[in-house]
Order: C-alpha cells, then structure tokens, then sequence
C-alpha cells in the first residue's frame, strides 16, 4: 500500500484555495459468532446513554452507508459505515475506527489509496476488518465547532460512535456493547486514538501516526511559537468552525511573537498529555523522521508513557510526516504492512501475525534499522566545540530550501515554504566524523555560554539552533530548535536537547552546527542585538544496537 501524502496537507492544498477509564482484556475473539467469549476480565462498556442515529442512505447489502449519530450534546456527527462485504452475524468480523486529519472529513473512498500510514478503507478491508470514518466535530459535515481532541468533547463523540458500531450486524463483540475494535489515523487522526484509548476500554489497540504528546512541547517550543504552521493551521480552519482559542493564539503569535497566558494553558490542556498514562491496550507509534511539526520526541514521549504501562508498544520511524521526505524514502509500504500486522495480533488476537519490531527506523539513504526496544544503547557521542558572534538581524535566517519538490506536488510545494534551510549568515561549528562511522540516533546535546543585548519588546529573546549534512548541504531531518537565551550583558549558560534525528554518519564526512537569529519555520524573536558565544559544545548521540534489517 503506498503512502502519498498527509492528511493535515491535503487539507491545506484545499484551504489554499480558499485563502489565496479502564482497560480492555484481550478476550479471544470469534469469526463465528458477533459475540465472543472470555474467560478474563471483560470491558464494562461505559454508559453512553442510548444512542440515536438516522441512517441517510440505504445501500445495497455490503456497500458504504451515511449515518448521523447524535452525541452526548446534541452535536451531529456524520458517520460512514463500511461493512466488511461477506460479514454476517454468523461470520462477524472486527472493526477499525480511522479518523482523518485536521480541517478534513472522514474518508469515504473505498477505492482510495492510503494516505501515509493512516491505511486505507480498501485495504482494511482486504485485512478482514469492518471500518468506520468520520468527520470529526467542527469539519466536513458534522456539527459544532473542532475543540482539538478535547477528551469531553471529540473523545466523548467517539465513544458513541463505538456504541454505534456495536448495534451493527455482521459486528464482532467481546460483550454486548463492546465490539472487537482497533484504530487507526495520522495527524488529527492519530491524536484523538489516544485521547479514546484512554477513556474507553472497547478499543483493543490503537496505531497513531505522526501525533503528538503534548501541544505546549510541539507548538510553543521554548515558548517559541510555531509560526509556520500555525499559519498553515488557520488557514485549514478556513475548511469549518473551530474554537476561538486557535485564531486567538494565531492573531497574538502574528503580532508579537508570543502567546497569552490563557492561549497556552488551553492548549496545554487539549493533550493528549497526562491522558496517555490512561493508555493501557496495546500502541504502534509511527513518526516522521522529517516531520517538522509533531517532532520524533513527540513519539518518543508518548512510547516511554505506554511502555511504563506494561501493554505492548512499538515505535516506526519513516521519512515523511507534516512536510515532504529531502532524503531516501526507503520500503513504502514497510508502514502499513506494520499496521497491519500490528491490528491482526492485538485486535484479531492473531498470535501468527508477523511481529513488529520494537524499534524500527530508516536512516537518510533509506536503510532500514530495528532493535528490540527504545531506548537504544548509547555509544561514544561524536563531539565539537567551538565560539563566534551573531549578529541579530533577519538577514541570519533558516528558510525553506527553493524547488525542492516537484513541479506537480502542491503539497510539496506549499509545505517547504516553512522548513528550514542552509543559512548564509550564522555560527557555524563543524562536526568532523573523522574515522568514525556511526549511526545518529536521538537528541543532540547543545551547550552555550554567552553574553548578549537586545533591545526592549514583546518578542522572546532566542536563537535557532540546526544541524547541516555537509555531504549534500541538507538541514538534516529538516530539523531546527529555539534556544531561549537570557540578553541582558551577562555571562550565562544554558543547555539544551535539540531536536531528534536518525542519520548515518560515515567516514570521511561531516555535519555543520549553525545558531542563527530567524527562521520560517518559528515567530520572529527579539532582533536588533548580538550574542556571543564564547563556548559552544555540541554532542551527537551514537547508538550500537540497531542493526540494519535483513
């Protein structure tokens, strides 16, 4: 199944047009009968009161069917059953939840090819499973107004259109209630699987692609904010009704670099964060080495949550995400075999199902690495140091690199107008490797001392930090961090992780450490000044136990 694109992107090429509880046991399931027995604790389904659903169209037997469920506060939400053809009450079969990325509606093409890992109704189909999208809250053609995967808003929508899947025929069940069920979706669609995993115990695993942990961590980074996206962001809310606190925290990001007090903590408050110790079924993690806007730490966090939860977890790297791949894409279809595979053994309860690694990756020529667990052992790290000054004007700027997709991809084409890109002006540390040949696995370690002035105003006071490929001038993952500074004339230090990257490093070659004053990737900082660094230091995490796959 070939990836092709991301669901929040896809939203935007359109929005550009108009813009100029408990936990499940894993019962062994039945393919005879729509309920199945257990011998272990079983799922008391929460009370969702009765739910109303009108059904708006009457296919022929085994086709999609349109439905309005009603949720907990009157808000209509559009449903699209799609009923795996053959499935009976004697011959029922499990169910896979996909919802879709932000600003767009449920999927609706059975023909469709899938977009990145989020699969595809097809090819759910053809892995024996009954699927259900949705245009969530606020988008496509469902009510009220997008809350950003508020557990008592979107999660509680979810959890009646479970209720609405067990009053299905041809449903498996574990209990009546409960119907066997898994998830799946990317971006949007992968946060609300932790949000519903968490306060639902019908769902028996769930695969999450390119979310996120925490939006303070992924949007407002050293209380950065994000500008690109946000951008892009607001102009997909263009598509429907969305909660006023975006736009707010857009229109103060735009004019100060900043966002309210208020704006932060509701988005702080929108998760999944402290929720996902509530994750208690099994977890497939997919993240995009080259995603610019829910990061590999964002993955990285929610796994370590899961993993200190005792369900199985695992965690795919791939070259893609919220941006385009600027390095080897690898197996295509290594994603969605994964899923697959991962929906068979803990939805099917299929114990023959392929394993899927614990860790698995691909580096920038596209090789394919796996190792049992994350973390991976830590090797010696590959180390340089350095100083200089830095002017803090615009003209020391990280930007989008020029054509680097193709004519044809406005996606492509919209996306890397944000990511970053060799800067001109900047410090620069070079890295050697020297004989080493190693593979880059994780956050580099940054270490500053500095003095520096700026002068008064709203914005932060930052620099930007970014590592460079001096094999193809290439910002490796796309890549790039603020580093909050403090510019008052004194000496101070600060460390700081920089964003994760997997790159094999090799004999002969080199990265280039740059600190720079923009970027179009984040909001403008304090300009006007200059720092001094009279100490850099930068460290490369190596890892020894990811092994090439065979």
């Amino acid at each position: 199944m070939t990836h092709r694109t991301l669901p929040l992107l896809a939203a935007v090429a359109a929005a550009a047009t108009l813009i100029a509880g408990c936990s499940s046991e894993q019962a062994a399931p039945s393919t005879t009968a729509a309920t199945t027995t257990s011998t272990t604790a079983v799922c008391a389904p929460p009370d969702t009161g009765t739910v109303t659903a009108e059904q708006l169209t009457v296919p022929p037997a085994s086709t999609q069917s349109e439905w309005v469920v009603t949720s907990f506060d009157g808000t209509k939400i559009r449903a699209h059953w799609f009923p795996l053809p053959g499935a009976t009450a004697d011959n029922a079969a499990p169910t896979v939840l996909m919802g879709p990325g932000w600003g767009l509606a449920g999927d609706t093409d059975p023909e469709g090819v899938g977009i990145l890992g989020a699969m595809s109704i097809g090819g759910l189909h053809k892995a024996g499973y009954n699927v259900l999208t949705w245009d969530p809250r606020g988008f496509g053609k469902s009510g009220g107004e997008a809350k950003v995967n508020d557990k008592d808003f979107e999660g509680k929508d979810v959890q009646r259109l479970i209720s609405f899947v067990a009053k299905q025929p041809g449903v498996q069940l574990d209990s009546p209630g409960d119907p066997r069920l898994g998830m799946v979706g990317a971006s949007y669609g992968g946060g609300i699987q932790l949000v519903t995993a968490a306060i639902d115990c019908r769902v028996e695993a769930i695969v999450p692609v390119i979310a996120w942990h925490s939006l303070e961590t992924s949007l407002y980074k050293a209380k950065v904010p994000k500008s690109g996206w946000a951008t892009i962001l607001a102009g997909v809310s263009e598509l429907g009704k969305i909660d006023p606190r975006i736009l707010s925290a857009k229109k103060s990001g735009d004019a100060t670099s900043t966002v309210s007090d208020e704006d932060f903590e509701w988005f702080q408050s929108r998760g999944p964060g402290e929720l996902v110790n509530d994750v208690k079924v099994p977890t497939l993690i997919v993240q995009g080495t080259v995603d610019t806007l829910f990061t590999l730490a964002e993955g990285v966090q929610n796994y370590a949550v899961v993993n200190d939860n005792g369900v199985p977890v695992a965690m795919v790297w791939y070259c893609g995400g919220h941006g385009f791949c600027n390095a080897k894409e690898g197996d295509p279809d290594r994603v969605s075999t994964d899923i697959v595979n991962w929906l068979d053994r803990y939805v099917k309860d299929d114990s023959s199902a392929p394993k899927v690694p614990g860790f698995d990756m691909v580096d920038q020529d596209g090789v394919r690495y796996t190792a049992p667990k994350w973390p991976l052992t830590a090797g010696e790290p590959i180390t340089a140091s350095g100083s200089g000054t830095l002017e803090l004007t615009k003209d020391s700027r990280s930007e989008g690199p020029v054509s680097a997709a193709t004519a044809g991809d406005t996606v492509g084409r919209l996306s890397e107008q944000i990511m970053p890109g060799v800067a001109k002006v900047a410090v620069d540390v070079t890295i050697p490797f020297g004989d080493r040949s190693a593979l880059v696995v994780g956050a580099p370690k940054l270490q500053l001392t500095y003095s520096g002035t700026a002068p008064d105003g709203p914005q932060p006071e930052a620099v930007f930090a970014q590592l460079v490929d001096t094999s193809n001038q290439k910002v490796v993952g796309q890549q790039i961090t603020p580093v909050a500074l403090e510019l008052d004339g004194k000496e101070h230090s600060v460390k700081v992780d920089l964003e994760m990257i997997a790159f094999a490093a090799k004999a002969g070659q080199s990265m280039t450490l740059q600190l720079v004053a923009t970027t179009s990737a984040y909001a403008t900082p304090r300009l006007g000044g200059s720092v001094n660094f009279s100490k850099i230091r930068i460290s490369l995490p190596t890892v020894t136990n990811a092994k090439p796959a065979a």
